[in-house]
């Protein structure tokens, strides 16, 4: 009998019991020393899982899977994915445990997930670990994302496993254990339909739209509600990343989530000023996913998915084409929509008039041409009402064409019929003061990887849980880089 430690959580696995060919029972490796070195106590308690039920040494077994709990029947789901533009058949979870599901105390089903576990069934030759940078970066991103209200997997706990990961450099191993409303992707729907395993997209299909779409149940044609859906969820999501200058770095059909969070941070960053073409993927060559990129691959990968459920929107081919064809031609607009009304809050405007797409744009050729720092301009706008905008001509290149711009943007601001300290406290809820700035996502894990000084780390994490509140003490958390930590690049390095 395999041994397990109980946890008080009580596991209901769905995709487990629903979906029999969509994954492969698989377990953790036994890690040499296990080391719990950050546990996220208020995502534990909203999930059930009271951390004095187990000591620490319980939680560092359980959470870098060297021992299951008991009820939560780990697998490693399979997937298929384009990665950057070239279709693999079968990928899968090549260094990560589903371990089940939970209902947490709000009632809603969320998974339990391990990445960095060691080798799956699916891990292509792989050693299926995670190096604790990688690790420690995905963790900062995904608590940063939710402070931000930003829809993104979060990181539950980092456990290091005491042994060494050999990549470019011999690095400290350690597990992410993360918290999602569910692993399903662009890249699931693919693995069958790659197949021709129709049923298997059905069953697929129905699932997704019980677990995440249940009010699409009754709709007269289900499978094509559940493209809007989606393709409606992540065109809102990637306007969210572009205007608060998230690239995701790797928006590969397998790492786009149907569920509409953000997942898989890899080779992901914030930009400090702002450029179109920002990409810092060390992989992204041709700047495939660069930050003005991302809403045109969200559409691409939408159309992917509409692919695998032609045969389930109309039994008529040529029909099911036109009408899919349709819905992603659509994506364009929704996202323009989402963008331009989210943008309105940004600068202070109560609703979008005619005309503002065109002053958006004037203002992002702007910000690019005066290499202007995106959240410092943004946070530091609705100071300018009271009559000191220095701080703000400090940025630009140019302070004169930025008072050209700031006379029209102040006459747009001061017709809206809201008062102004209304928009001014929606701006500011909007437009945050600290985000994670790549010099300092870097500074807390060389201190975390080198010295074995997870302190940074945690500071870090602390600003960035509250984002909009300006503190005094925390300058050097609101400021971009300085000029000779550039050119700046990212790695997968899980």
């Amino acid at each position: 009998m395999t041994k397990t430690i109980k946890t008080g959580l009580t596991f209901d696995n769905s995709f487990i019991s629903q979906l029999k060919g969509f994954y492969l029972p698989s377990k953790g490796e036994q890690a040499p020393k296990p080391k719990l070195i950050k546990f996220n106590q208020t995502l534990a308690e909203e999930l059930g899982l009271k951390h004095n039920m187990l000591n620490t040494d319980e939680l560092a077994l359980l959470l870098s899977g060297s021992i299951p709990a008991s009820g939560s029947n780990p697998v490693s789901q399979v997937y298929a994915g384009h990665q950057f533009g070239g279709f693999t058949p079968q990928l899968g979870d090549g260094r990560a445990l589903l371990l089940g599901e939970i209902i947490n105390k709000n009632g809603l089903r969320r998974d339990i997930h391990l990445k960095g576990s060691g080798q799956t069934p699916y891990s292509r030759g792989g050693d299926g670990k995670a190096a604790l940078g990688p690790v420690l970066r995905e963790y900062i991103m995904g608590e940063a994302m939710y402070a931000l209200k930003i829809p993104a997997t979060r990181g539950l706990a980092v456990t290091i496993t005491g042994e060494k990961i050999n990549r470019q450099l011999v690095n400290k191993g350690a597990v992410l254990a993360r918290v999602a409303s569910s692993h399903i992707r662009v890249g699931t729907f693919q693995y069958f339909a790659a197949r021709h395993q129709q049923d298997k997209v059905k069953l697929l299909a129905d699932y997704t739209i019980n677990r995440h779409f249940p009010e699409l149940k009754e709709n007269q044609n289900p499978y094509l509600s559940l493209l809007r859906a989606v393709r409606d969820r992540q065109a809102d999501l990637i306007a969210q990343w572009v205007l608060v200058g998230f690239v995701h770095g790797v928006m590969n059909t397998d790492n786009m989530a149907i569920s509409g969070e953000t997942i898989d941070f890899g080779p992901c960053a914030f930009i400090d000023t702002y450029h179109s073409s920002a990409c810092y993927s060390s992989i992204d060559k041709q700047k495939r996913y660069a930050l003005g990129n991302q809403s045109y691959m969200a559409q691409w990968n939408i159309a992917r998915l509409a692919e695998t459920l032609l045969p389930l929107i109309d039994s008529d081919d040529d029909k099911a084409i036109e009408i899919a064809t349709n819905e992603i031609h659509e994506f364009n607009s929704i996202y323009q929509t989402q963008w331009l009304k989210r943008l309105a809050t940004k600068l202070g405007l109560s609703k979008v008039k005619t005309g503002d797409l065109e002053f958006a744009d004037d203002l992002f050729k702007m910000l690019q041409a005066q290499h202007v720092d995106f959240t410092q301009f943004f946070r530091g706008l609705s100071d300018t009402t009271k009559g000191d905008i220095h701080a703000l001509q400090k940025l630009f290149d140019n302070p004169q064409i930025f008072n050209q711009w700031h006379k029209k943007w102040l006459s747009r601001f001061l017709s809206d019929s809201l008062p102004s300290s209304k928009k001014i406290k929606s701006m500011n809820s909007v437009n945050p003061i600290y985000i994670p700035r790549n010099h300092l996502v870097e500074e807390a894990l060389q201190a975390a990887e080198q010295n074995n000084d997870f302190s940074v780390f945690e500071k870090l994490l602390s600003v960035l849980a509250n984002p909009y509140n300006e503190k005094s003490g925390l300058e050097k958390f609101a400021k971009p880089a300085p000029k000779e930590f550039g050119p700046y690049k990212t790695f997968c390095g899980t």
